[in-house]
């Protein structure tokens, strides 16, 4: 029996990375950075937390996916952080709660009576 063996992306991609593939790879960091930090900073507010806690948790988790991520096109950031919004619809209204009515029965959670006028 062949024991676990580990071994992140990063270490065999490294290997044959070249210029070419930095400045591709530094252009789309850029990119993920301008709309991942405004939806860091979303995203705390949202949880409750302060704008900065968005941010640090988007750095932090960026850097553990990137070093443990598995896959060169798995794309990890900070929309992993939306389970924490969905959770909290969940809690409060239920599964029913992430879903948006077809028709507009009588509804005791004021949030769908305006969706429904």
């Amino acid at each position: 029996m062949k024991a676990f063996e580990f071994k992140p992306k990063l270490f065999t991609t490294l290997q044959n990375y070249s210029k070419e593939s930095f400045m591709a790879d530094l252009m789309a960091g850029i990119i993920v950075g301008i709309v991942a930090l405004p939806l860091a900073i979303a995203f705390g507010i949202a949880s409750g937390v302060s704008p900065e806690k968005g941010i640090i948790t988007a750095i932090v988790a960026g850097f553990i996916i990137s070093l443990l991520g598995g896959s060169k096109v798995q794309i990890g950031g900070p929309t992993g952080a939306f389970i924490v919004i969905i959770y909290g619809i969940i809690q409060e209204y239920g599964i029913s709660g992430l879903t948006v009515p077809l028709s507009c029965p009588d509804s005791p959670h004021n949030r769908q009576r305006a969706m429904c006028g």
